[in-house]
């Protein structure tokens, strides 16, 4: 269902200011439709799977590690690093590869920074393919971090509450951000695992033992979890329900979006509010899956629209 795997036939390292360095892949075909991966998180990293969406032949394939994560550098590091600077590395990026207009495919927090992009700069996107729409409003976060999720996995909140004491689980969030942000390497990392794993324990509407090994690694551990936390805490750096406030310059733009309906981290409710307000979004559900890009329905579908993009695209391949 997804395309062989491919190797880059271009990495950059992009310094975007006096402290952040940004890792950027290209591959597939140089004068293909560009189309940028914008991962989740945020702090989630890229990885060589996430290329597989894309027809190799139709597509030149972008993939960047947000600030703080991935190969990008310094790791883990929350110095300026907002949602208005992510939002300011894409414009970068776009402008040091010399692309026009491009495709934006992103889920989870990468539906997020991609809406914003495009709300900031909707010239210069052909096309937005969503997956699992996070708002990141502050009841979508207590939702997954405080009071919602935990009463579809009882067991596994049993794990993410553990590191925290009890008179201090009322402000999971708060309570994380002390400990991932702590001098104490510990109890920093102890958090850091906690916080992930139940991230990944969550994301699929089946247990999948590879994702949460994936999840639990100590390095993407806690890069996911600081900067999650460190965003989540400062209420992502935005305006309250800010995107849905701001939506008129999506208006005009082609939008898909694939959402699990059992999806557990960024319920479906938030699909179907944005879908609501789009002229021209369309929501695609898929009944057996949940948060994961990566579970059958959802690869699928995305893929599916993936193939069929270039023929509906107002965008002339370079001679």
């Amino acid at each position: 269902m997804l395309y062989p795997a491919l190797v880059p036939y271009c990495e950059h390292f992009l310094q975007v200011d006096l402290t952040h360095t940004l890792y950027i892949e290209e591959s597939g075909n140089p004068d293909g439709l560009p189309v940028l991966f914008v991962h989740g998180g945020p702090g989630g990293g890229t990885s060589p799977i996430q290329r597989r969406f894309f027809n190799p032949q139709d597509y030149r394939i972008i993939l960047f590690d947000q600030r703080g994560c991935g190969r990008s550098r310094p790791h883990a590091c929350l110095t300026n690093n907002t949602t208005g600077h992510l939002i300011e590395d894409i414009e970068k990026i776009r402008r040091h590869l010399n692309i026009d207009r491009w495709v934006l495919f992103g889920g989870s927090w990468g539906s997020t920074l991609s809406l914003l992009y495009a709300e900031s700069y909707p010239e210069r996107v052909l096309a937005l393919v969503l997956r699992g729409i996070f708002l990141c409003r502050d009841e979508d976060t207590h939702w997954f971090y405080q009071k919602g999720a935990d009463r579809f996995f009882p067991d596994y909140w049993q794990d993410f509450i553990a590191p925290i004491p009890v008179k201090k689980r009322h402000k999971m969030i708060e309570s994380y951000y002390e400990r991932l942000t702590s001098d104490n390497e510990i109890a920093r990392m102890n958090a850091a695992e906690a916080w992930s794993i139940w991230e990944g324990r969550t994301s699929t509407l089946q247990a999948d033992a590879d994702l949460v090994n994936h999840f639990g690694d100590p390095f993407h551990a806690l890069a996911m979890a600081r900067i999650e936390c460190h965003y989540f805490i400062h209420h992502a750096f935005l305006e309250p329900n800010q995107i849905l406030k701001y939506h008129a310059p999506l208006n005009t733009l082609p939008i898909h979006i694939v959402q699990g309906r059992y999806d557990m981290v960024c319920p479906v409710n938030q699909a179907y509010e944005l879908t609501e307000l789009l002229p021209k979004a369309q929501l695609y559900l898929c009944d057996h899956a949940g948060h994961s890009a990566f579970e059958l329905e959802i690869t699928k579908q995305l893929v599916q629209i993936m193939d069929r993009l270039p023929d509906e695209m107002d965008w002339i391949p370079s001679e």
